[in-house]
């Protein structure tokens, strides 16, 4: 006889992908306290992985250096977290990434889906969301998953893949809903990448909620962060939570992509 499924896993999961030099640790402790009310202990599910290391040269001059200073000092890599390699600093809307690297990557996250819906959870209730170079994963791995999942959610992100991979997204894919917060002043994945990938998203019949925020940086702040869980709640049927307590202030992340 065939094995039984699992019982369904209680409430939702949350998979949030650090950006570049960061950790899940850290994210964690931004994200984690808005979901930190006693009555969403057993309805929302958090995990924060934290990428491996590898050497990038972006990281061996200072990050906030010029961008024509940076290309002098390509050669002096440094180790960080990285997802996948960093190509240039800013990003813009033309960045191209190496595809096999973001490929091995949305591998990886895809493993960790795969794993939550063998555990017994619903496709409906997995929620894949990022900051910076993790919102570009997030979106990658939502992109090149062939179910239909209950969202994404990018801060301050881009889409790394070419258009052409807009055949390889299923239409089962194309009906995960997708929220996108970006900072009209971010100098290190500039507005217009994060416009420029929400805009593809609805080319392929996607729904993608944009927020822009004219005065913000490469950065995540509160108002985004109380947006995206009542997001995340909305969607998972959970009403009437009450108030949580929040970090006291906005984190200022220096990642490149």
């Amino acid at each position: 006889m065939a094995a039984a499924p699992p019982p369904p896993a209680a409430g939702g999961f949350v998979l949030f992908l650090h950006g570049s030099g960061g950790s899940g640790e850290e994210i964690g402790a931004e994200v984690a306290p808005y979901f930190a009310a006693p009555e969403l202990a057993s309805s929302v599910r958090l995990s924060f992985p934290t990428a491996p290391t590898a050497p990038i040269a972006c990281y061996g001059c200072n990050l906030l250096c010029c961008f024509a200073l940076w290309m002098l000092c390509k050669s002096c890599a440094a180790v960080i977290t990285a997802w996948f390699g960093i190509a240039e600093v800013p990003i813009t809307a033309k960045t191209v990434r190496d595809e096999k690297e973001v490929l091995k990557a949305v591998e990886y996250v895809h493993g960790l889906i795969d794993k939550e819906i063998a555990s017994g959870t619903s496709p409906s209730d997995i929620f894949v969301c990022g900051l910076s170079q993790g919102g570009a994963l997030a979106i990658a791995s939502v992109l090149l998953y062939p179910k239909t999942l209950g969202g994404c959610v990018v801060f301050s992100g881009s889409v790394p893949l070419r258009k052409s991979f807009a055949d390889k997204v299923s239409p089962e894919a194309r009906k995960t809903p997708v929220l996108w917060f970006h900072g009209m002043a971010d100098g290190l994945v500039l507005f217009e990448a994060g416009h420029a990938g929400c805009a593809f998203l609805e080319e392929l019949g996607m729904t993608c909620e944009f927020k822009a925020y004219p005065t913000l940086g490469h950065s995540i702040i509160e108002e985004e962060l109380q947006y995206f869980q009542q997001w995340i709640l909305n969607r998972l049927g959970i009403s009437g939570i009450t108030e949580t307590a929040r970090p006291s202030s906005s984190s200022q992340h220096k990642d490149l992509q």
